[in-house]
């Protein structure tokens, strides 16, 4: 398995409109596409503009047509576009694909 840890640096003031499109109309669609979310994540100390959280995939070829079938769904790019009538929710992504080490908990 592989894991890739999403960090969403959201645009200020946006950081709960964020959360409501994931929770009212990404999940709906990652789920559509089969994308399998381990967890989602905000700061208690630390950043506070910042929506982090990690998919598992199998491996780099199911992650590269999954994603690219999601992030290309018509339906997703116009539900994504009216949550942006006021502007884009989200200034800066950074993304990591990470494999676990022999002696971790999770595989």
């Amino acid at each position: 398995m592989l894991y890739e840890m999403r960090i969403y640096d959201a645009v200020p003031g946006k950081l709960q409109a964020l959360n409501d499109r994931f929770a009212n109309i990404t999940l709906k669609f990652f789920e559509k596409h089969g994308i399998r979310v381990i967890a989602f994540w905000e700061h208690v100390v630390g950043v506070s503009n910042q929506l982090i959280y990690i998919l598992a995939w199998q491996d780099l070829a199911e992650r590269e047509r999954v994603w690219n079938a999601f992030a290309t769904d018509p339906e997703w790019l116009k539900a994504r576009a009216e949550t942006e009538r006021d502007g884009p929710l989200v200034a800066k992504i950074t993304n990591y694909i990470l494999k676990p080490t022999p002696y971790s908990p999770l595989q």
